[in-house]
């Protein structure tokens, strides 16, 4: 499963391998304040080892949606709030505020990872630049690891590691920016009547 999972991360990154320096704090904050909308395809690697795939849609501020293929639940942020649906039950999502996910950092109006305390490491390989943040605040909350390739500057992966220690790797593709996303999508209400919840 592993050698699967690096082999996926190496051929989503493998197109834009180049010489590239270490990109800063504030180009990575500029890049992420400039991303208003996306789009675009995922592969989930989950705490126990398995796999997902899906489409997902970036609307920031403070909203992201991502579909699974195969029809097994769907993640949505939007209005404050966090609501994972289960296609597999009849109750409601279960639902969390944005602000205690690691997602909220790069979902945040102005994102500013040179604050204190928020980076808690930032390295290069000559192809990527991976930073760590956390909320300086709530470090209990987890930490979100941002992979970034440069020229042009783009997001390619990250790994949440929640308050309990798990991991969830999210491996983007085929991102598109700048795309007309309508706001029924990061309605979590809305989701909810449409399912009958």
């Amino acid at each position: 499963m592993m050698r699967r999972l690096a082999l996926a991360a190496t051929l989503a990154l493998a197109p834009l391998a180049a010489a590239a320096q270490q990109l800063s704090l504030q180009e990575i904050s500029d890049y992420l304040n400039s991303l208003q909308t996306a789009t675009g395809g995922f592969t989930q690697v989950n705490a126990d080892g398995s796999l997902s795939e899906g489409t997902f849609y970036i609307k920031r501020p403070g909203r992201v949606r991502f579909e699974y293929a195969d029809d097994s639940g769907l993640f949505v942020a939007g209005g404050g709030q966090v609501a994972v649906f289960d296609a597999a039950s009849n109750e409601g999502p279960q639902r969390f505020p944005l602000s205690e996910t690691p997602l909220s950092i790069i979902l945040a109006d102005n994102v500013n990872l040179g604050r204190a305390g928020m980076v808690t490491g930032a390295t290069s390989d000559g192809t990527t630049t991976t930073v760590t943040a956390q909320d300086p605040q709530h470090p209990d909350y987890g930490s979100i690891q941002l992979v970034f390739t440069a020229a042009p500057v783009e997001l390619r992966q990250w790994v949440i590691t929640d308050s309990g220690g798990s991991q969830t790797t999210v491996i983007l593709n085929d991102m598109r920016t700048g795309v007309q996303i309508g706001d029924r999508a990061f309605n979590i209400q809305a989701e909810m009547s449409a399912r009958g919840q």
